[in-house]
């Protein structure tokens, strides 16, 4: 129902728009018409000749300003539906951790509670409130991106060692199994680039390879030193993928895919909108691929100029 008010509601300015177009062109045709029966009945025509320039040109701005206004005005409330589906995701996202939190909380009170069952009571808290930090952190992170650009710091580190601690972190959050995360990096690629920065690139991509595979994920993450001393990382899953259509807009702010299978995984339309704007700020850029729904995704994160050392190449200068 809703998705149907949201297609109504952009129907209307863009109808009243063509509509409006159409109304301007038919009156400047039939001014035009009639100036030049006039032209061709008059003597003096200097008057009617500037008339019909001034009013042809008034008509082609007139036109010009209401196709402008159409575009704009859905461009608007496309951002609007945007912004609901975010206060929607938010809500959801903070109401189902802290519903855990409070059940938990409920059944610890109990005097008779196993101790066992304590310990896996505070776990599952544990993983509600990790849950609402890092869903807290994405969303101030977001908005920081969004009015500024933050200073980047450089430092030297192994890029296998972040990739790692972002898998683990990722593992951890989701119960995965060793091996479901597959990392192929090479053990000496050394970069100079920021590395808290990155490893929210890394640990966000990862998160979102395993959040939209299926029941099994199986995710690969590959990097490879290209010349002269950049490097491209590439986190690839197997899951429900991406239609072709909205491959670019994936990384609009607050954008989510109008699909059931994206709608069943939680998430709010910031985490790839952050990692477009870090990798930005890295001096990189980022694309996705995908040949389609059911055919998983890959991203490719690009950072020229960040290897110092490492795969078959020797220390930068």
């Amino acid at each position: 129902m809703s998705k149907r008010r949201s297609l109504r509601s952009i129907s209307v300015p863009i109808t009243l728009g063509a509509i409006t177009v159409a109304l301007s062109a038919a009156l400047l045709v039939g001014w035009s018409i009639l100036l030049a029966n006039n032209i061709a009945n008059a003597e003096d025509t200097s008057i009617d000749l500037w008339l019909l320039v001034l009013g042809g040109i008034s008509f082609l701005v007139i036109i010009t300003v209401l196709v402008l206004f159409s575009i704009f005005l859905a461009r608007e409330i496309l951002e609007v539906r945007r912004q609901d589906s975010f206060i929607d995701s938010v809500t959801h996202e903070l109401r189902s951790p802290l519903a855990s939190l409070r059940l938990c909380l409920e059944t610890m009170e109990r005097t008779d509670l196993p101790e066992d069952r304590r310990a896996h009571l505070r776990s599952m808290m544990v993983d509600d409130v990790e849950r609402l930090s890092s869903f807290i952190d994405d969303i101030l992170q977001a908005s920081r991106l969004a009015h500024d650009q933050p200073a980047m710091s450089t430092a030297e580190f192994s890029l296998r060692e972040l990739v790692v601690d972002a898998t683990r972190t990722v593992a951890s959050r989701h119960h995965l199994a060793e091996g479901v995360v597959r990392v192929d990096v090479p053990a000496d690629l050394e970069l100079a680039t920021d590395r808290p920065a990155l490893e929210i690139v890394m640990r966000n991509l990862i998160d979102n390879a395993v959040k939209y595979s299926g029941a099994e994920p199986r995710v690969e993450v590959t990097a490879q030193r290209t010349e002269p001393d950049g490097v491209i990382i590439e986190v690839r899953d197997h899951g429900i993928g991406i239609d072709k259509a909205h491959l670019d807009r994936v990384f609009h702010r607050f954008y989510r895919v109008e699909d059931e299978e994206v709608r069943k995984r939680r998430g709010t339309g910031l985490g790839l909108f952050v990692v477009h704007q870090l990798v930005r700020n890295l001096g990189g850029s980022i694309e996705a691929f995908s040949e389609g729904r059911g055919k998983g995704t890959r991203m490719r994160v690009r950072l020229p100029g960040a290897v110092v050392r490492g795969e078959n190449g020797g220390r930068r200068k």
